[in-house]
């Protein structure tokens, strides 16, 4: 086996300059040994015998002269041995970076990178590809033509899960002293954090394009009104109070249109920063109950909440989840109709090998069709359009509920049954998990 094996292909031509010596040395002694045999075997043959020892010698020493030569120069290497490791002035600067910053090479090697990264993106191993981590397409293929062109470039970046991030990249050269001319010895990739700058960017137009939608019937009902009263309604006494009892209704329509439109924009601008307050869902459902009790009593209902011993703790914000089930308790009264109670429910579970709380609110109404179970979270989705504005909704609830399960990293199972009512049940990582995956996400 020969004494180059020893040595990884990246590194032989550093083994040649180390071997070439000692092989020189073994190979001549080789010849020599030759030689002599040659001579003794056949004296007569001293000319034939020179010209092979010669010939033997230089087959020996050209490669190993060759390679010799090549580790002398760098030529050949596989990898630039002077970028291998940033020095320790250029790591302290990128630690001293508050947005994540990676340090990599011509080859997209990492070869460093900075606190703040783990908290974004995890633990990425040092000399592996970054391309192991960020498995996006057109941001390596940006990476790699700045690397190419040695030039400064952007590139955008988005990450589905955990939950969406929006990042934008910066692609800059970084020159070394002492690496040469041969280009930058490393390239700095910072990010940016953009997710909550395009949140508002989609906010202001979802909310133009449904504001425009929803507010156009009330605002036509409003214009109607006016006109008529200004004109064939000016002097009737009746049919302007009965117009203006109209309008303050259509009013106060477009007036909790607008809140919750609001309230949802703000939910879905902090959904992908998860709550860290331990909440004991036993207490929320007590507030929930005392808030929504006299609703309940106008539609004929009982809220009924059995208290259990031990406590439901989950991380949340109190007043989100507050919000979460009296919107599905006001939906419970609204539409459920009959069954003469609403159970407010709390068990445990455990769904692929994990523990979670189920906070549940269940009706004895008529049900809901299969149809329209998977649409119900949908903004301004509504099962029976006349009666859910009869009833003052605006078609946001559910989708409100949906977001806010979002932000608190659960969500929402909802099964129906014609003739015998429904289930809204919330399912949350109990606390101690959910401190696990927060964990392990950052």
């Amino acid at each position: 086996m020969s004494p180059l094996a020893e040595f990884p292909p990246e590194s032989r031509s550093t083994g040649f300059a180390m071997l070439a010596e000692p092989f020189q040395r073994r190979a001549v002694l080789a010849a020599a040994i030759g030689f002599g045999l040659a001579l003794l075997i056949r004296p007569d043959a001293l000319v034939p015998c020179l010209v092979g020892f010669c010939a033997a010698v230089l087959v020996l020493l050209l490669p190993l002269r060759a390679g010799g030569e090549r580790a002398a120069s760098g030529r050949g290497s596989t990898r630039e041995v002077p970028g291998a490791r940033p020095g320790g002035q250029l790591r302290a600067a990128v630690d001293a970076l508050r947005e994540p910053a990676f340090l990599i090479d011509r080859a997209m090697i990492l070869r460093h990178n900075n606190p703040a990264s783990l908290v974004a993106f995890g633990n990425v191993a040092i000399n592996e590809p970054v391309s192991l981590r960020f498995r996006s397409p057109d941001f390596l293929a940006t990476v790699e033509a700045a690397l190419r062109q040695d030039e400064a470039a952007e590139a955008a970046f988005e990450e589905r899960r955990p939950f969406d991030r929006i990042w934008q990249a910066e692609i800059t050269p970084i020159r070394v002293e002492g690496t040469g001319a041969g280009g930058p010895a490393f390239f700095l990739l910072l990010f940016r954090d953009r997710t909550v700058e395009r949140r508002l960017e989609r906010m202001r137009s979802d909310f133009v394009a449904n504001a425009s939608h929803e507010l156009r019937t009330p605002l036509a009902s409003l214009i109607g009104f006016i006109e008529t009263l200004q004109g064939p309604a000016r002097g009737d006494e009746a049919a302007r109070e009965r117009f203006l009892g109209i309008m303050r209704e259509q009013a106060r329509r477009m007036s909790r249109l607008i809140d919750d439109l609001l309230s949802l924009s703000r939910i879905e601008m902090k959904r992908h920063v998860a709550p860290s307050a331990r909440i004991d869902l036993r207490d929320v459902f007590e507030d929930v109950r005392g808030e929504m009790e006299l609703m309940a009593e106008e539609n004929g209902l009982e809220i009924r909440f059995e208290r259990p011993e031990e406590p439901f703790i989950v991380l949340g914000e109190e007043d989100e989840l507050i919000q979460v089930f009296n919107n599905l308790v006001e939906n419970a009264c609204k539409y459920a109709g009959g069954g003469g109670r609403i159970d407010l429910e709390l068990s445990a579970v455990t769904e692929g090998g994990r523990r979670f709380v189920d906070a549940g609110v269940r009706d004895h109404g008529a049900g809901i069709a299969p149809e329209h179970v998977p649409r119900l979270t949908e903004r301004f989705y509504r099962v029976d359009v006349a009666s859910s504005r009869s009833k003052r909704g605006t078609g946001l609830g559910l989708s409100i509920v949906r977001n806010l399960l979002l932000h608190h990293r659960a969500r929402l199972i909802i099964t129906s049954e014609l003739g015998r009512g429904s289930v809204f049940r919330a399912r949350f990582p109990i606390a101690d998990t959910a401190d696990e995956v927060k964990s392990s996400q950052q």
